[in-house]
């Protein structure tokens, strides 16, 4: 079996600048960073979508998360905001499948953004939100 990137970082087998590590979760410098100081935080178990991670893991996650984006801001590293993303599934721009949390630094005028299709900003009925958010209790 090919172990995907993110579980060679773990091995010690592909190269990363690990910032934090636990028992759960490891933090590491992303090679490809919108702004100086992007980092991912990972779980140390191999899950590729948010519905394989183990709650407490994914709790976790983000109270480290929240723990670095600190530590960005009272670096020297230039930072005005921090963005949290994690995509789960391709439709969601998840290009490697083991969870991920992005730490992204950002700045006013760092060019990067989300962009939203035309329909956002048309608002929906409440009727409309009313049956998704039933769809969605139902299935929970």
């Amino acid at each position: 079996m090919n172990l995907c990137i993110f579980c060679k970082i773990l091995q010690g087998t592909a190269e990363s600048s690990i910032i934090y590590q636990d028992n759960l979760v490891t933090a590491f410098m992303d090679y490809q960073p919108i702004n100086p100081g992007h980092l991912l935080v990972i779980p140390n178990l191999h899950a590729a979508y948010l519905a394989d991670l183990h709650p407490e893991t994914g709790a976790h996650m983000f109270t480290i998360a929240q723990k670095l984006a600190q530590g960005i801001r009272d670096s020297d590293l230039r930072c005005e905001g921090i963005n949290l993303f994690l995509a789960d599934g391709e439709a969601a721009m998840q290009e490697v499948f083991h969870v991920h949390l992005h730490v992204i630094p950002r700045c006013a005028d760092d060019g990067f953004g989300l962009t939203f299709p035309q329909r956002y900003f048309t608002r929906p009925s409440r009727t409309n939100l009313d049956a998704a958010a039933d769809s969605i209790k139902n299935a929970i």
